[in-house]
């Protein structure tokens, strides 16, 4: 058996996703990762919006909520208010994170609440027909953006962290073993966590940006992102449009939500 298969439901796949797509090495490396954690099938809870990458939770075996466009957050802290003690993962896209649910998002960073945001960032909206997003790099071209994006992209790292989230990493699918170091990290710790996934879309990010070849993709994203210790060495005219990769924010001192709330309710009580 192949690691993290036991977590996938058979009569589920195979997937919609197009050939080439990220969005599978990213979703294996979170089964992967579970497996290689010891978690048990009824302890986690997978949520996912609307999207290409947020099919990703209807293909596991998990108990799972398949929600609105950008509303998996909202769904997803309700579900860990009532049950404390499941593991809650969110699996979502740049668009469905960070424009119809961009302020859901910023708020569960701000709040500290105990989930996990997994992004798929391809750079773009593959399911509704490849219009550019809050991700979309500039100058990059999508069905809305014939002759190139001219708006400027959020850094969604520095998005959650100016909010409060306690820990955020970015790599990408090129990067399969450090994602999994970021997710195991991820999915032990109190807290809001965020890890974002550079992704490869060969069908239309990259047929759009003339590089359709998946595997070029991938190794492109060796000059997309730069580590964190290089960057370090570097100024900000060196490091110019490249994406910084690594463990960005990671504070295990202060309070997650729930722990907050456990001390409001024994101040009110009295014990």
């Amino acid at each position: 058996m192949i690691k993290g298969e036991k977590f996938f439901h058979p009569d589920r796949l195979p997937t919609i996703w197009c050939p080439g797509c990220g969005n599978g090495i990213i979703l294996h490396a979170a089964m992967e990762t579970l497996e290689e954690l010891n978690v048990a099938q009824s302890d986690t809870i997978c949520i996912s919006g609307i999207g290409c990458s947020s099919r990703s939770a209807t293909y596991t075996k998990f108990d799972e909520v398949h929600t609105l466009h950008g509303r998996a957050i909202p769904f997803a802290t309700a579900i860990k208010l009532c049950r404390p003690d499941k593991k809650v993962i969110i699996f979502t896209g740049d668009g469905d994170s960070s424009a119809i649910g961009g302020n859901h998002l910023i708020h569960a960073a701000r709040r500290n609440i105990d989930i996990t945001v997994i992004v798929f960032n391809n750079n773009i909206y593959g399911m509704t027909g490849g219009q550019v997003s809050p991700l979309t790099p500039s100058l990059k071209k999508g069905t809305t953006a014939r002759f190139g994006n001219f708006e400027t992209p959020f850094d969604m790292v520095k998005l959650v962290e100016g909010a409060g989230a306690t820990y955020v990493a970015r790599t990408g699918t090129f990067y399969y073993k450090k994602m999994k170091q970021y997710m195991k990290k991820a999915f032990t710790r109190k807290g809001f966590s965020l890890i974002e996934v550079l992704s490869q879309c060969p069908i239309y990010f990259g047929r759009l940006n003339k590089n359709p070849d998946p595997y070029d993709m991938m190794l492109a994203q060796k000059d997309i992102l730069i580590s964190k210790q290089k960057a370090e060495q570097l100024s900000k005219e060196e490091i110019g449009n490249r994406l910084i990769m690594g463990e960005l924010v990671e504070n295990n001192d202060q309070l997650s939500y729930l722990e907050r709330r456990e001390q409001l309710l024994k101040e009110v009580r009295g014990s």
